[in-house]
């Protein structure tokens, strides 16, 4: 499906019906790693309609030249939202960069928004990021990219990757991202944190963004519960999908009892 943000036409797939709930995927990849890893998670609820969007110059959705920085994006992610739940409440889920624009449209629109999952968030002030270390499988299969993505390097994690991270390299537009990324950091605007129903979940071993600055994240979120997981990295709902959907879980049944 595709739906106009804006100057930007998204493509997105949806499952369900019910609240919507949107997920946002990191950058390189496509709404497909984001569907693989958390519609196993979410499909079992009832009332949810879950919306997987591909972020401007990833998969289908173009980045035109009017997009050259986060804050454009931030803004077609905000139009998107609004088409496709009309106004209404709805949940928000993202995984690394997506979880850096899943916060910034909870802090924009809080009261559009019934709850907020981050996952290993990329965030302002990561620090003390850990080195890549291996701690399943011998670190001698699959490719660079994945042997530098993951941390369980098991077959069972590289079919993963095959299947629903590697495809979206070739669809990347590197000069778009490029462009975007000479303006990553959002302007702030001094709005308070999302208030709402929080989770935060990172991986101890995450060697691109760290786990440390998202425990910052609880002196700014008052609802928040954070879970940093062993023997995880950044590829963490890849490598610990039965801890990630106990957490959703959990989360989803504060966002219920807070509705």
């Amino acid at each position: 499906m595709d739906a106009r943000a804006g100057q930007v036409v998204v493509h997105y797939v949806e499952h369900g019906t019910g609240r919507p709930v949107l997920v946002l995927h990191g950058a390189g990849v496509d709404h497909r790693e984001a569907e693989a890893c958390f519609e196993p998670a979410l499909d079992g609820v009832a009332g949810l309609r879950r919306l997987y969007p591909d972020l401007p110059g990833m998969g289908r959705t173009t980045a035109p030249e009017t997009l050259r920085s986060a804050d454009d994006v931030l803004d077609t992610l905000l139009d998107f939202a609004d088409v496709v739940t009309g106004g209404s409440a709805h949940l928000l889920i993202g995984h690394s960069a997506g979880a850096y624009f899943a916060r910034a449209m909870a802090a924009r629109r809080p009261a559009q928004v019934a709850g907020l999952a981050l996952v290993c968030p990329l965030l302002p002030g990561v620090r003390d990021v850990p080195e890549h270390r291996v701690v399943v499988g011998s670190g001698l299969i699959g490719d660079d990219a994945f042997r530098s993505y993951f941390v369980v390097q098991t077959p069972e994690m590289l079919e993963r990757y095959e299947r629903s991270v590697a495809p979206a390299a070739a669809m990347v537009d590197h000069a778009a991202l490029e462009r975007i990324g000479e303006r990553w950091a959002l302007t702030p605007d001094h709005a308070p944190a999302y208030a709402g129903p929080t989770v935060v979940v990172a991986g101890r071993l995450d060697s691109t963004v760290g786990c440390a600055a998202a425990t910052d994240l609880l002196d700014h979120h008052p609802h928040a519960s954070l879970a940093v997981l062993d023997d995880a990295g950044h590829a963490l709902p890849h490598e610990q999908p039965e801890l990630l959907r106990a957490l959703l879980t959990e989360w989803l049944a504060r966002v219920e009892r807070s509705s």
